[in-house]
Parts: C-alpha cells; sequence; structure tokens
C-alpha cells in the first residue's frame, strides 16, 4: 500500500537535470559532483564568523576529501591542511600548502610521518603522553620549536541540549594530568610555543559546541601557562561542526557559533594577558560536505517485500549508509517538486545486505534510467571508499564558478585493481590499460 508522507522542507540540488544528463553524457554515472561556489561560499563565511581573530586558520581536513583540486581551492580562501599521514603530507605539498600552513594531527605516528612534517614545516600535534619520546627519537632528539598537543578531558560532554559526546570513550588525546607533564617536557627539551587541541564531538547539531569548547581550553590555557611558564600560541577547536543531512534539520549557524567562541575568549583569555592567541579549526565536513552529492542512475527495479531501486553506485561509492546508517537525502533529478508518494529502498550491488543508499524511503515515483542526486556527500563519501567485490571508485568532477565542469579525478579501471599485482606474470597483462577499440 503506498502511503503519503507529510510535507518537509527541501533540499535542492545544485544543478538541473539537463545539466546532469549532459555531464553523464560525458561521464558514465557513477560520479561525484562538487560545487566550486559553494565551497568558496563556505570558506568566506567560516573566516567571517572568525574574523576577530588575527590568528585565526582553517586547517581543512584532508581525509574529508583527499583531493589536490579541492585542497588548492580551499588554499586560495586562507585555508590550510590538517594531515593524519605522511601520504595526506605529501598530498598537501602538491597542492602547494607547506609550512606552518599544515598540521599534522595523527595518532599511533610512525617515525617517517615525524620526520616528514618536520621536513615540510608542519606543526605536530601530540595524542598521546608517550609520543613525545617518539618525536625525539624520530627527529635524532630535537624538537621543533612549535608543538601541539590534543588533550581528552574524559567524562560527558555537554550542550545546551544535553550530552553530545562522551570523550572518555574516544582514543583520541591524553588526560589534562598528561598534557600538563608533556607540556613540561617539551618545554625542557625547547619547544618555544605550545598548542592546545581537543576533538571531543563529530557531526554536532547546536551552536554552543565551539564556545563551550573554547571555554575549557582557554582556562587549560591559562593554568598551564601560569603554572609552568609556557607561550600557549594557539588553540585549535579541531572539527565537529555538522551538517544538516535531514532536510528539516536546522543548520548550525556559523556567525552564532563564532561570537561565542569571541565571548569565551574575551572573558577567559583577555583578562589572562593572553588576547594574541589564536584560534585554529579542522572542518572537513561542515566544509565540504554540502559542496558535493553523488550522482548515480537507476539500472534495475525489483518488487518483492519491498521495491528495490537497483543504482549503479553502491556502498563502495558512499559507505556511511551501510557502516553507519547515516541519512543522505536523495533527490530524483527532474521531479524535485513531485510529491514522495512511494517507497523504495535504493540499492547497490554490493553482495552485501546493508549495501542500501535508503531504507523504506519516500520518494517521487522513479524508474530505470532516472538520475539520482544523493545529497551532502562531499566530505568523508570518495575519501572512504574501497574496493569489494571489484568494484571500482568513481570520477570526482568539480562544477567550476563558471558553470564548466572539470574531472578532477578519473573513474577506476580494472587495470588499476590489479596494478598491485603488476610483479605476477599471471596478472601483469590484466594491469596494464587496455587500448580503447
Amino acid at each position: 500500500m503506498e502511503r503519503i508522507s507529510r510535507p518537509t522542507p527541501q533540499k535542492r540540488p545544485f544543478v538541473t537535470k539537463d545539466q546532469l544528463e549532459a555531464i553523464a553524457a560525458e561521464h558514465p554515472t557513477p560520479f561525484y559532483l562538487y560545487d566550486e561556489a559553494e565551497i568558496r561560499r563556505r570558506a568566506a563565511e567560516l573566516a567571517a564568523a572568525f574574523s576577530w581573530n588575527p590568528g585565526f586558520k582553517e586547517y581543512f581536513a584532508v581525509k574529508a576529501t583527499p583531493n589536490p583540486w579541492i585542497v588548492s581551492i580551499l588554499a586560495e580562501c586562507g585555508c590550510g591542511c590538517d594531515c593524519a599521514t605522511g601520504t595526506e603530507l605529501m598530498l598537501a605539498e602538491a597542492a602547494g600548502v607547506t609550512g606552518r600552513n599544515v598540521m599534522l594531527s595523527s595518532n599511533d605516528t610512525p617515525d617517517e610521518d615525524f620526520r616528514a612534517a618536520d621536513e615540510l614545516g608542519a606543526i605536530i600535534n601530540l595524542d598521546g603522553a608517550d609520543m613525545v619520546d617518539c618525536l625525539v627519537r624520530a627527529l635524532g632528539g630535537r624538537v621543533p620549536r612549535t608543538v601541539c598537543c590534543r588533550v581528552n578531558p574524559g567524562g560527558s560532554f555537554e550542550a545546551s541540549n544535553g550530552i553530545i559526546g562522551s570523550p572518555e570513550d574516544s582514543k583520541f588525546g591524553m588526560t589534562e594530568p598528561q598534557l600538563e607533564e608533556s607540556f613540561r617536557r617539551l618545554s625542557a627539551l625547547g619547544v618555544q610555543e605550545f598548542g592546545i587541541h581537543a576533538f571531543l564531538a563529530s557531526n554536532t547539531q547546536v551552536n554552543d559546541y565551539y564556545p563551550r569548547l573554547a571555554r575549557l581550553l582557554f582556562e587549560m590555557a591559562v593554568r598551564l601557562s601560569r603554572e609552568l611558564g609556557v607561550h600557549v600560541g594557539f588553540v585549535d577547536l579541531s572539527g565537529g561542526i555538522g551538517v544538516a543531512y535531514r532536510p528539516e534539520d536546522t543548520p548550525c549557524d556559523l556567525a552564532v557559533i563564532g561570537e561565542g567562541v569571541r565571548q569565551a575568549f574575551e572573558e577567559v583569555l583577555v583578562p589572562a594577558g593572553m588576547g594574541d592567541v589564536a584560534i585554529f579549526t579542522e572542518l572537513g565536513r561542515w566544509m565540504l560536505a554540502p559542496a558535493g552529492a553523488l550522482v548515480t542512475r537507476v539500472i534495475h527495479e525489483k518488487v518483492t517485500y519491498r521495491d528495490y531501486l537497483g543504482v549503479d553506485a553502491c556502498a563502495a561509492n558512499l559507505m556511511r549508509p551501510a557502516v553507519y546508517d547515516a541519512y543522505h537525502h536523495i533527490t530524483v533529478m527532474g521531479s524535485e517538486d513531485v510529491p514522495a508518494t512511494r517507497r523504495y529502498n535504493v540499492v547497490g550491488r554490493l553482495c552485501e545486505n546493508n549495501d542500501q543508499f535508503a531504507r523504506d524511503r519516500l520518494l517521487p515515483p522513479c524508474g530505470i534510467g532516472d538520475l539520482l542526486f544523493i545529497h551532502d556527500a562531499g566530505a568523508h563519501g570518495f575519501s572512504m571508499g574501497y574496493n569489494y567485490n571489484g568494484s571500482l571508485r568513481s570520477a570526482e568532477l568539480l562544477l567550476r564558478c563558471d558553470g564548466s565542469v572539470q574531472q578532477i579525478r578519473r573513474a577506476e579501471t580494472p587495470a588499476d585493481y590489479f596494478a598491485t599485482f603488476d610483479d605476477d606474470p599471471r596478472f601483469f597483462a590484466l594491469a596494464r590499460p587496455r587500448r580503447k577499440p
């Protein structure tokens, strides 16, 4: 039996059906599409929200969307790079982002990554107290002039509407006593500038997460500065500001968030004579998720106990719904204003039952050949892709501000899948790109 949904606020694609059909004629589905104008708009909105802080810097979390074209656009907007591995450091450098514009925030960090960050001139963020010895060993007995440490205060973290995170369940960061001891040891080793970093909650849907976190870290900074005589040069609020994945969600207000952090800054740091402290952020999800979409086409329909729409994308392209049961809104292109009167399960071809982009989702009536626009996939979408069942990663495309479309990563081919077997004669031919007929 068909059920009619109540009207809900709409999410609108940043392209039309005709535009997508034209793109798909040249770049077969599935593909990721990013909106350059929205990326730049969000970067400007964030910068405006923290313009009161002269040292403010957004370190884009490269893990969210590791594409040098995207990183380069953000660099033009004044953003740096938050990297978690040596490979991400390489990507940042290739995009022209170096020196203090790069932050290595990693955990279980191998020595070679510490050395790579040091050679790049990046700020190194230590995740655990034991990492002080690891850093010293990796750098041959010396330490950089600037070092940051990630703290985890434990317990639970509350916002105005209740608990939004449980830091003590997180593997990230060191305890506050460990932070103090690490600062003490690093100061004795010659570190001259310190940073404090914390990541206590993910995808928060409230405006007071950052202000409350900032106040907590500002108070730590004042205490450590007074007790240890160290210079705290910056406080890194990391990520955590979420996006409105559902149409009925209220987006976070960056202007309100920035003002809340400013008030905490004026009330805690300024009276302590620490008004020169810079504020850093690492907003991968907020910066890119709404600026990107996974575009896929319906290629099958099967009706059993459910009405299944089979598409040419799968969880290997976007794993968040399969792994986290995450909601991603879906628009049937060309039916943006058609009532959602049919319930579908939108599924991929993997041999796993969790390969479903939507379950029991009300959509306008649609069928084979229709294009689907899966919203808010610009962060932690392509980057989390994989090759299960021999699935091949899709292309990434960039919708430029002038309306043109640029391929910024080609789709994988079977030759890519077999490339790492290139020393095995049985697969050598498979690993060689085939000539087009």
